[in-house]
């Protein structure tokens, strides 16, 4: 590549609060009727006052000490100077000079991308655009909603780096619990710089906004990268503007020069007194901090030797990690049970852990849709689930059968050791009864051809034999058993 990209990223968050940023109107995100949640206080009505909402603060001091941030004792809120219908009170309350988070960082695929500063303000309001009218409508629901703002450093080099910022930024907000960073719902929206250029000097910078999913930040800074090439190739120079992203038409487009810090006149908010937080403050919520994404990833390898796409499946899901763990916990007592063993570190374990593993993201995943593992329509309990692993690696049940059970797990919540005797789905372990069903297999003429090719020595022939046999007792037979005979009576005929 002749020109090296130069990127960094601007990632606003709508913070989990009941309340808003500076009144008791409710955070609902979920509100679809216009205008219901507001006040004389988010809606900038003379004479009202803000108040400041803690749950916010202490969100964005448990974000920043996350991303490894200097949290300072002293921050302030500002007021931004700017005209937008979006903007009740004509101004935005944010943050300048004294955010709550100072310099940090993230890492990402071993590289540390820093972060510059992580403040907080309230949201504006959002502009509905009605198809074929000359008109545009205002939700202030939004407006004045706790939205946290994330500036990193120029670190990034790739479009393909910057998604994975984005993503394990948004993964981190979700176990810590600050948001539910749904892009899709506008909680979440990145705006990224980009410059290009060919030596360590850098280029003019384009400010990309409101990218609203990974896909739009991945591809939005591609395209920028390519069009600000072929401009300077060209032999033109690139403008510092805004541009937008169309994701039907997969381009950037200008919308308008680029703002100055000083086209926002901001000056310290005189309805709001500066925050003064001690260090036994900053510590308390330290101490509220659970096991981040990276720390588990690294215990999961370690402690269930999981390969990277096995943990990376499971911990891009909060909940289904959880109960993955809970599950394992079962697991753990029933086989220290019979094995009179307190360490875990045994082949039997990992088989246990494996199986798990292979069923909850694959056959449980693909039963949820979009239920959550921790809503109420979710019926199966950690326990019942671990009880039908185990069955399954005692050879209890066969694939086939563990399918049908874990469908009327799902469906009614009932324990599987019940669900196989009710539906009578007890696996056959009679030798005599299964020997009958081989014997009537191999002398079947219409499985002679295979039965010859399993004597010339494919072994898929074997298999397909056994496929007949599962199928004609519908699953029930013990696969070991069936094998093990038709090795026997095959062996024999030769």
């Amino acid at each position: 590549m002749k020109y090296k990209p130069t990127i960094g990223l601007e990632i606003h968050t709508e913070l989990k609060t009941k309340t808003k940023m500076f009144c008791s109107c409710l955070n609902n995100p979920e509100e679809k009727n216009p205008n219901v949640n507001v006040c004389p206080i988010c809606m900038g009505h003379p004479g009202t006052l803000p108040v400041i909402n803690e749950e916010a603060v202490k969100s964005v001091i448990k974000s920043g000490l996350a991303l490894n941030c200097n949290i300072p004792n002293y921050s302030k809120f500002d007021r931004k100077n700017y005209f937008y219908p979006d903007l009740p009170k004509g101004y935005q309350i944010s943050q300048y000079d004294k955010p709550l988070c100072g310099k940090g960082f993230l890492n990402v695929d071993g590289r540390k991308i820093d972060i510059t500063r992580i403040h907080l303000e309230e949201d504006t309001g959002k502009l509905v655009h009605l198809p074929g009218e000359d008109v545009s409508l205002v939700d202030y629901n939004r407006a004045g909603v706790p939205l946290m703002e994330l500036v990193t450093e120029p670190d990034i080099t790739s479009a393909q780096e910057a998604r994975k910022f984005a993503e394990e930024l948004q993964l981190i907000l979700r176990y810590l619990g600050v948001s539910d960073a749904d892009m899709e719902k506008g909680q979440m929206r990145v705006e990224a710089n980009i410059s290009i250029s060919k030596d360590s000097k850098l280029g003019t910078k384009v400010e990309i906004k409101n990218l609203n999913s990974f896909r739009a930040v991945e591809k939005g800074i591609e395209y920028e990268i390519e069009r600000q090439t072929e401009v300077l190739e060209n032999g033109e120079k690139v403008i510092q503007e805004t541009r937008g992203w169309d994701d039907n038409k997969g381009k950037t487009f200008s919308q308008r020069e680029k703002e100055e810090a000083h086209d926002y006149r901001y000056f310290p908010e005189p309805d709001l007194p500066p925050l003064n937080l001690s260090d036994k403050y900053i510590n308390d919520v330290k101490l509220d901090l659970l096991e981040l994404p990276a720390e588990k990833r690294d215990r999961f390898k370690k402690e269930y030797k999981l390969d990277e796409k096995e943990v990376e499946v499971l911990i891009r899901n909060r909940k289904m990690c959880d109960y993955f763990e809970k599950v394992i916990s079962e697991l753990a007592d029933w086989l220290s049970s019979i094995e009179g063993k307190k360490s875990l570190e045994t082949d039997n374990f990992y088989k246990l852990v494996k199986l798990s593993v292979n069923y909850l993201t694959t056959d449980l995943q693909g039963l949820l849709g979009d239920i959550s593992l921790d809503s109420e329509k979710f019926l199966i309990t950690p326990e019942n689930f671990a009880e039908f692993i185990i069955l399954i690696y005692k050879g209890d049940i066969s694939s086939k059968i563990a399918k049908m059970v874990l469908l009327e797990m799902f469906k009614t919540g009932a324990d599987p050791s019940h669900i196989i005797e009710d539906k009578g789905l007890s696996q056959i372990t009679d030798e005599g009864e299964i020997e009958i069903i081989v014997i009537d297999t191999v002398s079947d003429i219409s499985n002679q051809k295979v039965i010859q090719e399993f004597k010339a020595g494919k072994e898929n022939a074997l298999q397909y034999l056994i496929g007949q046999i599962m199928a004609k007792t519908k699953g029930k037979a013990n696969p070991q058993i069936v094998k093990d005979l038709l090795n026997k009576t095959l062996t024999k005929n030769k």
